[in-house]
Order: C-alpha cells, then sequence, then structure tokens
C-alpha cells in the first residue's frame, strides 16, 4: 500500500460489537474521523453521538474511507463484508483493510487474496485483552502483513493498544499468534475453574486459594484477572462470551489439524466449552462456565465478600 500522510487517512470501521465500538470509541476519542457501519442501528447510534459519521452499508464505508477496520463475529460475516455483495470490495475510496475479527488463518489468507484483485491490501490484525482492555487501550494487537501499510496507521494502532506485536509480513500469522493465545486462555480456564471446585468442595475458601494460587506456581490469567473480577464477586461480567471462546478454540483446532500438530490438551479444552454451549450457556460470559462444574460438584467458589452479602440479604 502506498505510504500517506498519517493525518489525510479518512477511516471507517465495520461491526460494533462489544469489542469493536470499544475499539472504535478509542479512534474517535483519538481524533479521528470515523465513519462506521453496523446492522445494529443502537449501536452505530451509540458512535455517532461520539462525532462518528454513520452509513447503511460496509459498501459505503469503502466509497468514503481511504482505510477501513473491521470487527466481526465470525468467518462467514467477514468473507460477506470482505467481498460479498454490498462488501468493501470495489469501494471508490478504500486501499487498505485492517481485519481485526478471529476467524482464523485460512480465511483472512482468503481475504487478502480477494481484495488483492480490487487493489486493497489487507493487514491481519487480531486483538487479544477483551471489550474492558479496548476501552481502557490496553489491548494487545497481533499485526501481519505489508510494513508500509502498517507503519502508516501505526498512529491509530498506538491510540488503540498498549502493545502492537509485528508477527510478520504474510496475513494469517496474526491469526495463528492470537490462536495460539487463545488456546492456551481458554486452557487456563477450564484447569483454573476445575481445580477451585475441588478446593471449594473439600471446604477451601475461594479467595484464599485465589490468593495463594497467585503468590505460587498456578498463576495465570484467569486466577490473577479474570477469576478475582468476575467469579469470586458472582458477577460473570467479564465481557466475552462462551460462545466467542469456544469458536476460537474450534479454530485453534482446526488449524492443528491442517497442519498435522496433536492437540490432546486443546481437544479436552474444547470439549468443556462445547458442553457449555449444548447446555444453552452460549452467550453467557465467558467466567460463567465455572457454573457448570460448580453444579455437578454441588459447591460454590465464592468470596467472602459475596458470601457476607448474600447473608445481608437473607436477613
Amino acid at each position: 500500500m502506498e505510504e500517506r500522510n498519517s493525518t489525510a487517512h479518512v477511516t471507517g470501521f465495520i461491526g460494533l460489537g462489544a469489542m469493536g465500538s470499544a475499539i472504535a470509541r478509542r479512534l474517535v476519542a483519538s481524533g479521528v474521523p470515523l465513519h462506521v457501519y453496523d446492522p445494529d442501528a443502537a449501536r452505530v447510534k451509540s458512535l455517532v453521538e461520539r462525532g462518528a459519521i454513520a452509513h447503511d452499508s460496509p459498501r459505503s464505508v469503502a466509497d468514503t474511507a481511504q482505510i477501513v477496520y473491521a470487527c466481526l463475529p465470525d468467518a462467514e460475516v467477514s468473507r460477506a463484508v470482505a467481498y460479498g455483495q454490498d462488501g468493501i470490495c470495489g469501494g471508490r475510496a478504500i486501499r487498505g483493510y485492517i481485519e481485526m475479527s478471529t476467524i482464523g488463518r485460512s480465511t483472512v489468507m482468503d481475504i487478502a487474496q480477494q481484495l488483492k484483485a480490487y487493489g486493497v491490501t489487507v493487514l491481519d490484525a487480531p486483538v487479544s485483552g477483551g471489550p474492558k482492555g479496548a476501552d481502557a487501550g490496553t489491548l494487545s494487537i497481533m499485526v501481519a502483513g505489508d510494513p508500509s501499510f502498517c507503519d502508516s496507521i501505526q498512529y491509530q494502532l498506538n491510540a488503540i493498544a498498549a502493545n502492537v506485536f509485528r508477527i510478520g509480513d504474510t496475513p494469517g500469522l496474526g491469526q495463528m499468534m492470537k490462536l495460539v493465545n487463545n488456546l492456551i486462555s481458554a486452557a487456563n480456564m477450564t484447569s483454573a475453574y476445575e481445580a477451585l471446585v475441588l478446593g471449594a468442595k473439600a471446604g477451601l475458601d475461594g479467595e484464599t486459594m485465589v490468593s495463594v494460587i497467585n503468590a505460587s506456581t498456578g498463576r495465570n490469567s484467569a486466577t490473577t484477572d479474570k477469576i478475582p473480577k468476575a467469579v469470586l464477586p458472582r458477577t460473570f461480567d467479564y465481557g466475552a462470551t462462551i460462545r466467542t471462546i469456544h469458536k476460537d478454540v474450534a479454530l485453534g483446532l482446526a488449524e492443528a489439524e491442517q497442519l498435522g500438530v496433536p492437540m490432546w490438551v486443546g481437544r479436552n479444552t474444547h470439549q468443556m466449552w462445547e458442553y457449555a454451549i449444548t447446555q444453552g450457556g452460549a452467550d453467557l460470559d465467558f467466567t460463567a462456565l465455572i457454573l457448570y462444574l460448580e453444579r455437578w460438584a454441588n459447591v460454590e467458589v465464592r468470596s467472602r465478600i459475596a458470601v457476607n452479602n448474600d447473608k445481608k440479604e437473607s436477613i
């Protein structure tokens, strides 16, 4: 992609779900004039109230914006937005497309190849850190693609994320890095939930267990962040759904199958998330997975504060 003066970029954003909206808000707050589209009018309205400009289709955004971000729920939607009917391909203004969705290596490679025929350069740039991290500007972005394109929008990436990692020059490598991360994160969550339920069943206090683990070798992102913030207080509101983590694990296993890499732990991890999906938990927060384990064991992992609040409510 031809490098341009950073201040000249007209920018678009497609996909204003929990993560996309938070990223878009960061761009608007940093002074980037932003053209947005989402099929949910309420989501668009919330960005317009902050200064964004609404459009009625992905193509309309691409007719106006030189560079367009996308943060979408799955591969099918990503393909449709990229080169389906009324997609961004062939837009009059677009020259660069930043795919922030987690949709797997093969899908991003396909999108990059399809859009190349229209003179559009694709940057593979999935993110990690959740909607709360996006709002706070503490995300990590895993960027793969044309270095000059990345250089030209570095100022925007810095507004979105605390960490911008250059993974390589080939779209798809960013996806693989994200899937490696999420396979580890998903396994950490399932193993931590399972072990904490075991401890609670034996009589250990949830808050005490987490404190000991975080000062010991079992420490991981589930015990340092997700469990203290959303499990112990019983709010189950960390910000990402069971559906999302299940999708990411499945994508990782599909890539492993294609590359001939055995994934014994990964497949067991997938079964845990799959069970929650089959029980109707797809749209629950991913910290709510522990509820299924607690029901099996007839015990709850709680903080002393949550227990005391329950006692007060019962008086």
